[in-house]
């Protein structure tokens, strides 16, 4: 089986599909391997890198999509380039599938058999192989560097001949995998951390990392079965919204993390909030890509509102990209491997396993996935 990657093509896109080192390792598991000259360039790694891994270098990209038995990207393929993808390919990357209705029928209409990685079940088997947490882990670490390289003062208590400087106040909403990991890097560079999030299962995980749960009541709340925030009700949002607002006034930094799978981020910060902060405070909307937490928020740009700075990046693992390709590459070579029969070189694709039935969104032709069927009434 020939594994072909080709160069990510997305703006600011800097992260690679396969590093060396997980080349190396599929080649001696009996699998072939070509990479797009200039793949892991912007990640540090050269093309001698790939080549001294095992695998063979091609200045030819369509030819190179065109050869894959498996394609393995980061990010979604054009329409264009699926077309180019020989029946009964495997590919595999973020596909967006609840939203990119056109994409899921060209990849059907190709015989392409498609792997989302978002929708990889959150489970203990597939915790390895679980983009969204590993890249969402690094996320919460650079928001938080975001946002204290934008502000005017520094975060830790700090004693000095000249007096005493008072730790900065960190406030995280959302206690997912990036927020836990924002309230340890904050807590880490020595500031006071507080959290809030809709599920009070998460209180003990934010104070096991020194972080204060603030406590909101908004009545009946939970998670789904994946460990998904559940929607809130109009009347719990403004409940909400009342109980941060002390809290955001008080702060020096706010980072939101607050997103719905497959759905428009919930408004959480609105402008009147955003108006009550401390004159160079500064708020990180991590979801701003998928309409944002905070209201003002832009894709990709740094918003001045009344002395506050509202960040947003729309793809905050790329700011660490040599990292978050390691742990991509890793959650895409624990995929392969599970499924790769070495001793007679086939891939089985047996929809019926736990993880493929979440995660496998076309095969032979036609949409599989039951949850993408559910939404589009198939």
């Amino acid at each position: 089986m020939l594994i072909v990657v080709p160069v990510e093509t997305w703006a600011n896109e800097r992260r690679v599909a396969l590093i060396p080192d997980s080349v190396k390792k599929l080649t001696r598991a009996g699998l072939s391997v070509s990479v797009e000259s200039g793949l892991g360039l912007q990640s540090g790694f050269s093309d001698a890198d790939y080549t001294e891994a095992g695998a063979t270098v091609s200045n030819d990209r369509n030819a190179l999509i065109s050869s894959g038995d498996m394609v393995l990207r980061v990010r979604k393929p054009s329409t264009e380039e699926v077309a180019l993808l020989k029946k009964g390919a495997i590919q595999i990357s973020y596909l967006d599938p609840y939203n990119e209705h056109a994409l899921v029928d060209s990849l059907a209409a190709q015989g392409v058999t498609a792997i989302s990685m978002e929708m990889i079940p959150r489970t203990t088997r597939a915790q390895k192989m679980d983009a969204l947490s590993s890249q969402a882990n690094l996320a919460g670490y650079v928001m938080v560097l975001l946002a204290a390289s934008k502000l005017d003062r520094i975060l830790p208590m700090m004693m000095t001949p000249a007096g005493t400087l008072s730790p900065a106040k960190v406030f995280v909403i959302g206690a997912g995998v990036a927020g836990l990991q924002a309230i340890a890097t904050a807590k880490r560079l020595g500031a006071r951390v507080e959290a809030f999030d809709t599920r009070p299962v998460v209180a003990e995980q934010v104070q096991s990392l020194g972080g204060k749960f603030v406590e909101i009541d908004l009545g009946e709340t939970g998670q789904t079965k994946d460990g998904y925030a559940q929607e809130l009700t109009a009347e719990q949002l403004e409940l909400q919204r009342l109980g941060m607002k002390d809290v955001i006034s008080e702060s020096d930094i706010v980072i939101t993390t607050a997103q719905l799978f497959g759905r428009p981020a919930p408004r959480i910060v609105t402008a009147d909030m955003v108006a009550a902060m401390k004159k160079g405070g500064v708020i990180v909307d991590m979801a701003v890509d998928s309409g944002g937490n905070v209201e003002g928020s832009k894709p990709d740009e740094t918003v001045e509102i009344d002395g506050v700075s509202i960040i947003g990046v729309s793809n905050l693992p790329a700011h660490v990209s040599s990292d978050a390709s390691q742990m991509y590459s890793s959650n895409l070579y624990n995929l392969v491997c599970e499924y790769w029969d070495e001793e007679n070189k086939t891939f089985n694709l047996d929809l019926e396993d736990e993880i493929l039935k979440g995660c496998v969104i076309t095969h032979d032709g036609g949409l599989v996935n039951e949850a993408i069927m559910n939404i589009r009434g198939n």
